[in-house]
């Protein structure tokens, strides 16, 4: 059985103080990583104040890197300064970064490489915009992005990674894919990696992102494709982490 995971994405929010606020509220109150996985994935500032007080069953993450280990690269964050923390997992191909600052298939795919070398698990992000699925072209972008995200990851590492699905619409708009949806988005993704890696693909765990939040979660993790949630604003608040991460314990 696929282990559900609950990660939060804080994006650009929150001061040091209130970092430290927030691990200290909820380190010593998720659930054992026996029954959830909890990660909280935060800007590179705070990351080692965060790791020093994560407790037993909290994983820290970055919320992004560069794939070089140094050089003159100003602003980038190294995964060997990544490791040097004891960060567990990064974020890779958000589509704010897609979006944003114009990340391409190719330079994610080194990222996912380099993460893996360095020992860390990549949390790579895929989606649709609404253009993209008024057009029909939901599939053809999702497989486009998982086989170039994907390439050359060897099959034995292949379930270190976690697919978080997002459908771009639904990032901070109040929008939410329905239960349904997200279940075949995921399943969809679940098949194409299938196409790549065998049966390795029913071991991977596929997460939904996009507006998730207490009062939903628990509709799309009862989809049998969908292994947790990738979760931005609501994440922000402790006490609506928490009840994320116990929605997400295995019945």
């Amino acid at each position: 059985m696929r282990k559900n995971i609950i990660i939060a994405n804080w994006k650009m929010y929150k001061t040091r103080e209130e970092a430290l606020d927030f691990i200290y509220s909820v380190s010593q109150a998720v659930p054992s990583k026996d029954l959830v996985e909890s990660v909280v994935c935060a800007p590179a500032i705070m990351l080692r104040d965060l790791v020093k007080r994560q407790g037993d069953n909290v994983r820290i993450g970055a919320e992004n890197m560069y794939y070089e280990e140094e050089g003159a690269f100003t602003g980038e964050i190294s995964p060997k300064m990544l490791t040097s923390t004891n960060v567990e997992f990064v974020i890779l191909g958000h589509s704010e970064r897609r979006m944003i600052f114009k990340e391409d298939d190719a330079l994610i795919n080194k990222k996912v490489l380099s993460a893996l070398e360095h020992g860390l698990k990549p949390i790579l992000c895929c989606g649709e915009t609404l253009t993209e699925m008024e057009e029909g072209k939901v599939e053809e972008v999702l497989t486009k992005q998982l086989t170039e995200g994907l390439k050359s990851v060897k099959k034995e590492d292949l379930t270190k990674i976690v697919i978080g699905y997002e459908p771009v619409w639904a990032i901070g708009t109040g929008k939410s894919a329905t239960a349904e949806i997200a279940q075949s988005r995921c399943k969809f993704c679940r098949d194409v990696i299938a196409g790549l890696f065998g049966a390795e693909a029913e071991k991977i765990r596929i997460v939904y992102g996009g507006s998730v939040k207490p009062e939903n979660i628990a509709d799309f993790l009862k989809q049998p494709d969908v292994d947790g949630g990738l979760i931005g604003s609501a994440s922000l608040n402790p006490q609506k982490y928490l009840a994320m991460v116990e929605a997400g314990i295995q019945k």
